[in-house]
């Protein structure tokens, strides 16, 4: 395998990695304020769905993110409220939002386009097209150093580098700010922060729309840059790798971004070698490589990461002391 191949491999890794990234994040920001969510995957998809929809009626990529913003905030404020206001079983909700979800889109899908589920062909213009970086074109011949900067770095959509700048944006926010230590203290002892007069339903209620924004763009990303529009459950479990991410990553942003890439590097493998023929062993079956990443999850949750200790409040409904 050349140097070439080696970083076009690379570079379907990021492209890969992005959503998976993105909806881990969100989940990070809602798990560590104690609010456990398996809705990642049903607020994806709904982000996906609102974003082509509104992409292909208004003709602007950006209409389709806001519209995938709001209908995973919309989602998530649903979670919040069974599990942060009425004290509901959070797996529970989670679990009733991605069967929403998956049940909505495709029923609306139909409804309004009639074409099995999905949405029209998104046109360029209502996509997000690439962005080239200064002076790529002009170093893309120069040997190790153009196919870096004009291949890997450069020619990716605003929501790839979105992803990755949320990361150290991630990190100063829950270990630098008032916000991200209130908000880890509300994670780990909720009568604690209570007790000094913060609001623990307001915090809360604020980590899980986060959570929804960044599961949004996740999904926009989806329908709208990676593809020209919305398929039926588009998200093919996405929501759920990035919630094994997040405990392979031990709730950490920066190991949450290795973890995710980790997982696009499986996938972009998988695909490069469908069909290919190996020594020894021949020709790869094309349902091994799809399932690679997913038997990977399994290996690496199996106890191949030592024991990842979850906020210690997480999953629990809070009831203030009288």
């Amino acid at each position: 395998m050349d140097f070439q191949a080696v970083v076009l491999i690379l570079d379907s890794s990021i492209r890969l990695a992005t959503p998976l990234l993105l909806a881990c994040l969100a989940g990070l920001y809602s798990e560590r304020s104690g609010i456990f969510d398996i809705g990642l995957e049903g607020k994806m998809l709904a982000g996906a769905f609102a974003a082509g929809a509104a992409a292909w009626w208004a003709g602007s990529p950006w209409v389709g993110l806001l519209a995938a913003i709001f209908a995973s905030v919309a989602l998530a404020l649903v979670h919040g409220f069974a599990s942060i206001t009425q004290r509901g079983n959070q797996i529970v909700s989670g679990v009733a939002i991605n069967f929403l979800a998956a049940g909505l889109t495709a029923l609306l899908g139909q409804a309004w386009f009639a074409e099995g589920g999905r949405t029209p062909q998104l046109p360029g213009e209502a996509r997000f097209a690439s962005l080239a970086w200064p002076g790529a074109e002009a170093l893309r011949q120069v040997p190790f150093l153009g196919p870096l900067y004009g291949e890997l770095l450069s020619g990716h959509n605003p929501i790839v580098y979105l992803g990755f700048l949320m990361v150290p944006l991630t990190w100063w926010v829950l270990f630098k700010t008032r916000f991200g230590l209130r908000l880890r203290a509300v994670g780990e002892n909720p009568a604690a922060v209570d007790t000094a007069g913060i609001s623990v339903a307001f915090l809360r209620y604020r980590a899980v729309i986060v959570c929804g924004v960044l599961c949004g763009a996740a999904g926009a990303y989806l329908a709208i840059a990676q593809s020209a529009g919305f398929i039926v459950n588009m998200t093919a479990g996405k929501g759920f790798i990035a919630l094994a991410a997040l405990i392979f990553a031990k709730w950490r942003p920066w190991p949450a971004m290795g973890a995710c890439f980790l997982f696009g590097f499986l996938d972009a493998i998988a695909i490069r070698l469908q069909g290919a023929s190996v020594p020894m062993v021949g020709e790869v079956p094309v349902q091994f490589m799809q399932a690679l990443p997913y038997v990977l999850t399994v290996v690496l949750l199996a106890g191949f990461i030592g024991r990842a200790v979850p906020p210690r409040a997480g999953g629990i409904p809070y009831v203030k002391e009288r």
